[in-house]
């Protein structure tokens, strides 16, 4: 243990014995001492913080301080009443320090009682109560507001935690500091109380036990309380007022106190000079006299005088040398680096969409973006980057865009006074609006006023607001272009995620067999064909078992997607529901089979142009049949040939599923609706 630390420890045990222990009275004025400094040393702590939180530790110091004062008046009770001695500094403080007078004394004494508990500790422990209210109430506002600074791209994650930490804290302290004020107040009335017992018994004892005349007795025992009371509430005063610096410096400035008074106070000039001139005639015009006011309203004016000059002569350097930083900044490399990089995700909007994204005028977009991120997390098992929202008078005022990577992926256009309704499949005549298409799905919409909404409604019409519409095709284009959202860092990101739970499950993975890029692109070929990589643990099994045979990342695929069997047959049968699918004929399969073409780089699918392109109109057809069926269109093929029909298709069908026989339960009931064949 650190000596700093058992420092600490020992004084807190000291503090114990002071309260069961006589202790020789030149200890006791020794600590007394140290009380003192120890007060005031937390007094220019208090005022020299530029924010509560520099000061922490102050609610728990508080109680030690005041455990620390209460065993001194413990002590030195206990020596005044057994011995009728209280130290040096106690008779010090009785004898000296207030001439003898006992009234004088106790006049004193209670004033400075009267300044702590009335004045500082009451309003100490008002302002306590309020700040712990208004801090525990903007808690919830607070942190909306840094999950919106997140989202929006302006500052980083580490930023974002640091500041709900701060948050956290701020709360933490002025929850302590409300309680810690009642130390003060019960401090103060402890105080009271024992004076006025040392002042009774102590008399008792003297005249009783000591056998001291009545008045011998009365004198000194009362300058003895004295004393005792004066040493014990100077220190609470000095730390009542700590108190009161700490909880009312909240928010006040990045400053300390003693810089926020010289700027604030004496930052108008003009005003120091009606001071000054009041000062003066007020000696002229009344009995105070001339000789008085006029060094105080002379100091004032010269002060005003000087303060009114400094700023001028200030000013320009310190421009010129803003100035000259920016030049510097502007010619620096770093200024040209920063703007090589690119967000992976940026939404752009022209200014008649800045409604859509301004929470003071009922925008939710940065809320609705933090969903969509929770959500995708949910379903595809990977965190997706803050999406960077920014307003381009480029656009046309209407029209938005979605970027990834720097690449635009989508565009559309919002009619934030309308909202889109999507026929049910028969149109009627007398929904009126301006005819559009779903941004996301591409399925015939229209923009039609609030007051057509509700007859849309009866009339079978989806009908959403521009908020939703935005937020479904931002939602439905990550999902599409996930795969390009995981790089290296990405996935050594969700590689250490799982080593926190499964250590030697990733030791057998990576680095060896499998490098961290290699993993990458397996996880990138699942979400490229919409399967989810949230069960991580699982493809990482797979990939320990095959990883030592080979390191073809294509088959790697396609025994992880065999490996997420239950999870792709629920993606596709909700609730033991038939599987409706279009199979590939043997004679397809052969052909596509005899066609796979095996190099050292890897296998590629090759066959006759001709062939594919029959291939391909078969699965067209198949397509559009399942489509007039209202049925999800999905292929299936044997496990040897699925990734390459899934290589013959991509390009042409990318959202229809190619499934394999052995990535479906073996107790899902499939039916064949058609059949991919060639003449």
């Amino acid at each position: 243990m650190k000596a700093k630390d058992l420092s600490v420890l020992l004084a807190v045990i000291l503090i114990v014995a002071m309260l069961i222990i006589p202790l020789p009275t030149w200890l006791l004025s020794l600590l007394i001492i140290v009380n003192i400094a120890i007060a005031l040393l937390i007094l220019l702590i208090s005022m020299n913080i530029n924010e509560p939180l520099q000061f922490s530790v102050f609610p728990s110091l508080l109680l030690l301080v005041t455990l620390f004062r209460l065993g001194l008046n413990v002590s030195t009770t206990r020596a005044i009443l057994s011995t009728g001695e209280g130290g040096g500094v106690v008779e010090t403080f009785g004898s000296f320090v207030i001439g003898g007078n006992i009234v004088v004394g106790l006049v004193v004494f209670f004033i400075l009682v009267i300044i702590n508990f009335i004045v500082i500790t009451k309003g100490s422990e008002r302002v306590s109560e309020v700040a712990a209210r208004f801090t525990l109430d903007a808690m919830p506002g607070k942190q909306m507001s840094i999950d919106a600074d997140l989202n929006a791209g302006m500052i980083s994650e580490q930023e974002a935690r640091k500041r709900r930490e701060k948050v956290s804290s701020e709360a933490d302290f002025y929850g302590s500091m409300d309680g810690a004020s009642k130390f003060v107040k019960g401090d103060a009335i402890a105080g009271i109380i024992i004076t006025l017992i040392n002042l009774v018994f102590g008399i008792v004892i003297g005249a009783v036990q000591l056998g001291l005349p009545l008045a011998e007795a009365a004198t000194r025992f009362s300058l003895l309380t004295v004393g005792d009371g004066l040493v014990s509430q100077i220190p609470a005063l000095l730390i009542s007022t700590a108190t009161g610096i700490v909880v009312t410096r909240a928010g006040a400035s990045d400053g300390s106190l003693s810089h926020d008074i010289s700027k604030q106070l004496l930052a108008q000039p003009k005003m120091m000079y009606v001071t000054g001139g009041t000062i003066i005639v007020l000696g002229l015009l009344t009995p105070i006299g001339i000789v008085i006011t006029l060094p105080v309203g002379g100091l004032l004016i010269f002060a005003g005088y000087r303060m009114s000059r400094t700023p001028i002569e200030e000013k320009e350097p310190l421009e010129d040398l803003d100035e000259q930083v920016q030049a510097d900044e502007m010619k620096s490399p770093e200024s040209v680096v920063s703007l090589l990089n690119v967000d992976p995700i940026e939404f752009e909007f022209g200014y008649g969409l800045i409604p859509l994204a301004d929470s003071n005028q009922g925008g939710d977009l940065l809320d609705r973006i933090v969903m969509i991120r929770r959500q995708l997390a949910i379903e595809l098992g990977l965190v997706i980057p803050v999406v960077r929202i920014r307003d381009n008078i480029q656009l046309q005022p209407n029209e938005y865009r979605l970027k990834i990577k720097g690449n635009e992926m989508a565009r559309g256009e919002l009619l934030l006074d309308h909202y889109l309704a999507m026929s049910p499949g028969v149109e009627d005549d007398s929904i009126e609006g301006i005819d559009t298409v779903e941004p996301s799905f591409g399925l015939p919409a229209k923009w039609i006023t609030e007051g057509m909404k509700e007859q849309a409604e009866i009339f079978g019409y989806t009908v959403v607001d521009p908020p939703s519409v935005v937020s479904t095709h931002i939602t439905e284009v990550i999902k599409a272009n996930a795969h390009e959202l995981l790089g290296r860092q990405e996935t050594k990101q969700l590689i250490d995620h799982v080593k926190e739970s499964y250590p030697i499950l990733v030791e057998e993975v990576t680095p060896n067999p499998l490098s961290v890029g290699e993993v990458q692109k397996v996880l990138g070929k699942l979400l490229r064909e919409n399967v989810s990589i949230r069960n991580l643990p699982i493809i990482f099994e797979t990939l320990a078992d095959f990883g030592k045979v080979t390191s073809d990342t294509d088959l790697l695929t396609e025994y992880t997607r065999q490996a997420l069997a239950r999870q792709i047959t629920n993606q596709y049968s909700t609730n033991g529901q038939t599987l409706k699918v279009v199979t590939v004929s043997g004679k397809v399969e052969k052909i596509i089979a005899d066609g796979v073409q095996t190099t050292e780089h890897g296998n590629y699918l090759s066959i006759d142009p001709s062939v594919s392109q029959t291939i391909l109109e078969s699965i067209a057809n198949q397509v559009e049949q399942l489509s007039l069926m209202e049925q999800t269109p999905i292929v299936l093929c044997s496990p040897a040939v699925r990734m390459y029909i899934r290589q013959l298709t991509e390009r042409y069908f990318p959202q229809i599923p190619i499934l394999s026989y052995n990535e479906l339960e073996a107790n899902v009931e499939v039916q064949s609706v058609g059949v991919v064949n060639i003449d």
